[in-house]
């Protein structure tokens, strides 16, 4: 079969520009002219759908950016309630597979979510000096209860990856959702706690003078302050540590995410860090969904590894979402400590989430 030419096929190829320019059912252009930010390009690699909620925000931007370059998404929603116009125009110039389309404001938020197989959810206020994570709780709850309303209407078998904080509460939220809607999956829903996880295995690198892609450091119980519990005593390569590099790496991994706020000074709060991590998370549900063995990380999900109706652990993931949480398994004196510390606060902000849905 010849190949096509510049020369041969004006008329479509005319056709297609026009159709990139103004494509057909598009959703966020209010006016008549070209909706260049909710461009298709043609054809689109085979993978993935995924869709961010809360696109245009710190995490959102770079998350979106480097979901893009991923090979397993095909396509790429990226919804918020403000810029996203201009965040898809952007990222959709990306000489990359995945196709980019653009979704704005309430109206649009179930066409966003329609169809989707993985939903990223970093939508929210960031934190500030001073704040902590339940702060943030008022605004972020409400937020994640109107995306996961409409999660179960338009996709209630998408995997949703929820970064939104606090996550030790917003997780519950979203369960209580499903559980409402008829469409709860205790596999499909996950707190991304990776974060705890990378600044884990980075801080224990810069100890040992290891490369941190060569350390794995696993982090259990939750997403915020004493709940989250790195497990010094598993790390890999096997190690040992002085009893001050312990109280010196506890400390700095639980309270990572406040050491960013403050050296932010008020402009911000670790959100390339976490997208990076976000993003090595969906990068392992996209691994698991394609049927890839052996995908295990941490994840904040619905367990019974504790007492507690939701902790973080190591988990499998696979076609369904988590197929394994796995144990525990040995803890020393001072981790066994630390996790009745975790158990404690994280019972009190599970609690807070389930009501916040049921009042």
């Amino acid at each position: 079969m010849q190949p096509a030419s510049c020369s041969s096929e004006p008329n479509q190829r005319i056709a297609r520009i026009a159709a990139h320019l103004a494509p057909p059912n598009t959703k966020m252009e209010e006016s008549s002219g070209p909706a260049r930010w909710n461009c298709r390009a043609k054809g689109g690699s085979s993978g993935f759908k995924v869709a961010i909620l809360g696109a245009a925000g710190g995490i959102g931007q770079p998350l979106a950016m480097l979901m893009k370059m991923n090979p397993l998404v095909s396509v790429l929603h990226l919804y918020d309630v403000v810029n996203t116009p201009g965040v898809t125009a952007d990222i959709s110039h990306m000489d990359t597979g995945a196709v980019v389309r653009g979704f704005l404001g309430q109206q649009q938020l179930e066409d966003a979510v329609t169809g989707v197989d993985v939903v990223i959810i970093p939508a929210g206020v960031p934190r500030k000096p001073g704040m902590t994570r339940d702060d943030l709780f008022n605004i972020n709850a409400g937020i994640v209860k109107t995306l996961c309303e409409a999660i179960a209407k338009c996709s209630p078998q998408a995997i949703v990856n929820i970064i939104s904080n606090p996550v030790n509460s917003t997780v519950p939220i979203a369960v209580e959702v499903f559980k409402k809607a008829g469409t709860y999956d205790p596999r499909r829903v996950l707190g991304v706690t990776m974060l705890d996880v990378v600044r884990a295995n980075t801080f224990v690198a810069e100890v040992l003078g290891l490369d941190p892609r060569e350390v794995d450091c696993p982090v259990v119980g939750g997403h915020a302050g004493v709940t989250i519990l790195p497990l010094l005593s598993q790390v890999k390569p096997p190690c040992s540590f002085t009893q001050k590099e312990i109280d010196y790496l506890t400390d700095r991994i639980q309270n990572g995410g406040t050491e960013v706020v403050e050296a932010k000074a008020g402009t911000g709060s670790a959100t390339l860090s976490m997208a990076y991590a976000a993003v090595k998370f969906a990068d392992a549900c996209l691994r698991g969904l394609r049927g890839d063995a052996g995908v295990v990380e941490c994840a904040y999900v619905s367990s019974q590894v504790t007492e507690l109706p939701f902790f973080a652990s190591k988990v499998r993931l696979g076609r369904a979402g988590v197929e394994e949480i796995y144990p525990l398994g040995p803890l020393n004196e001072y981790e066994r400590s630390g996790l009745e510390k975790a158990k404690k606060e994280l019972a009190e902000s599970i609690q807070k989430g389930v009501s916040f849905v049921r009042k």
